[in-house]
Parts: structure tokens; sequence; C-alpha cells
């Protein structure tokens, strides 16, 4: 059966600044590459999902300008229906500026514009596709208020909501974690959320606990290559990541969790079934440059798993 996905969230356009290392403070250093690619985490996710065989459909808003104009195409050269993503007449489409290490690892800065305009009557507008759903998946790039309004209409008919936590900078409101079944942070985002860093097992178990007491059934701790912690109403569980060199971590949560709504059935029947195929689909993102461009598609990811 394919999974019918709802996602409300952030479409940006990344910049890519490829250095050695980050500067010190007071520090000029110099960039050995510049490039750009299609991103925003809402967008990576629906392009994860799309390309792992759901039905996509996307809620955000870019601007009246050529990144959005050239957004909205990518994303529909992804067969994700894009209906309900709305054209802003005041504010440009959003950009992230990543400093790209020559390690892989990221550091990232957002300009919102645009994806911060998504509204409540944005939601409302698209109570059809919500309601028809499987999952719903919302992350932090855009108000906590449309996010809290989409997951209040999908527990409302019946629909699993898949919450990215991301970036960590805006407070889960208590009825956004009450309509959440499924939280998906990595470490350094739910230490920081729970006010409980992440530095042993104890650590990492009471980061869990602290979702769960809020209402939120399910939680995944993605752990980077240390793999994912999952807890459920039937105990914890830690899945091993699979071992790759990472070229560009960009992207590579977004991909997990577009992979993992695309697999999992609705009744989480195969939940860690589904965490492995989103964890390898993840580990192939992370072996290539930018965020739409590494994304793989659901033979890549099959491919990989039976070559393993």
């Amino acid at each position: 059966m394919t999974n019918r996905i709802v996602i409300i969230g952030s479409i940006n356009v990344d910049n890519i600044l490829h250095i050695n290392r980050l500067p010190q403070p007071g520090e000029t250093i110099a960039m050995s590459e510049y490039s750009q690619a299609a991103g925003g985490k809402g967008a990576n996710q629906a392009v994860a999902s799309a390309r792992s065989g759901a039905a996509t459909t996307f809620i955000g808003r870019v601007g009246d300008d050529n990144n959005g104009w050239l957004m909205i195409e990518k994303l529909k050269r992804e067969g994700i229906d894009v209906q309900h993503v709305i054209t802003s007449h005041t504010l440009p489409t959003g950009q992230a500026y990543i400093l790209l290490q020559e390690s892989g690892q990221n550091s990232i800065i957002i300009d919102h514009g645009a994806n911060y305009q998504v509204m409540v009557e944005d939601v409302a507008a698209a109570a059809d596709a919500i309601q028809a759903a499987d999952f719903v998946i919302t992350e932090c790039e855009t108000p906590i208020s449309a996010a809290a309004a989409a997951f209040h209409q999908a527990k409302a008919a019946g629909v699993r909501t898949i919450l990215n936590p991301a970036p960590a900078n805006q407070r889960l409101t208590p009825e956004l974690l009450a309509y959440t079944d499924i939280i998906v942070p990595n470490e350094t985002e739910s230490g920081t959320l729970t006010g409980m860093p992440i530095t042993d097992q104890a650590s990492l178990a009471a980061n869990a606990a602290y979702f769960r007491e809020r209402g939120v059934a399910t939680v995944l701790i993605t752990l980077g290559d240390q793999g994912v912690y999952v807890v459920t109403d039937t105990g914890s569980r830690l899945l091993p990541a699979f071992p790759v060199h990472a070229v560009d971590t960009t992207g590579a949560g977004d991909a997990f969790i577009g992979a993992l709504a695309s697999e999992l059935q609705p009744d989480l029947s195969n939940l860690y079934a589904a965490v492995q195929y989103a964890q390898r689909a993840s580990s192939l993102a992370v072996q290539g440059l930018g965020a739409f461009p590494s994304i793989p598609h659901r033979l890549a990811v099959l491919a990989a798993a039976k070559n393993a």
C-alpha cells in the first residue's frame, strides 16, 4: 500500500560555502567552493517521502521571486502535490547559508523569509488532504501555531502525526506535543528541548521519558553514527547506524524522516523495520553533496540493503 503523506514545512534555497574548518572569532578564511541546492527541512522531507514511493502533498509558502518559482518546479518534478504552496508577495523565499567543513559536518544559518508566513488558514485550506493522509509531518522552520493546527486536524481524523522538532529554537507547546504520535529529534535538539544534555544512557532514557510524559507515545532520538534510540509503550531499543563515510550531513535527518513515513505502516506494526529502512536512506544521503541531490530513491535504498 502506498502511504499518503502531508508535510507542512519550510522551503529554502541552500547556499553552501565549502570550507576546511569553521573560522575562529575574528578570523577570516577563504572558502574552496560555493554551490547552491534546493532545500528546507519540509521540502527535503517531502522529496525523501516521494522518492521512497509515498503520495506526498506539501503545505508551505515561497516568495514571488526566482527562488520561489524554482522550488515549486523542483517539487513538481518529484511528483509532489504543490496546490497548497502559497506565494507570498511581501517576503522572499527562505534561504539557508551552510558552512560545510571538509569533515562533512555543517553549520547552518537560516533566513526564514516566507516560511514564517505559513498560517493556520493555510492548514485549514488543506483540510481534505490532511484528513485523507496516513501521516502528517511537520518541523520547526514554520510557525508552531500552524503546526499545532495541522496536528489537531490530523488527530481529529485519526491520522498519525510525526514531529521533527528542528531547529530546537521554538518552544514546543503542550498542545503540539499532545497531538504528536511520533517525535524525531536528534540528540542535540532533544537535550536543548528537555534541558537535559544527552551524555550517557541514563540521560538518553530521561530525554525519551520527558516526551512520553507529555503525551508522545513513540520517541525516536537519532544519535548520528551511533544509531537511533527507539522508545515505545513496549520498551526501548537502540538500532545501530550503518557505517559510511560522510561527505555532507545536510538533510540527513530529513531523508530519515521522509523515508520513515513512506515505509511505516499507519498502525506502526513495522516500526523497527521502517526505522532501519530510514537509517539506510540517511546513510546514502550523507555520501552526497546537498540536500535534494543526495536524497536516495527507494530502489537505491533497497539495493544498498541487499548489497550490505
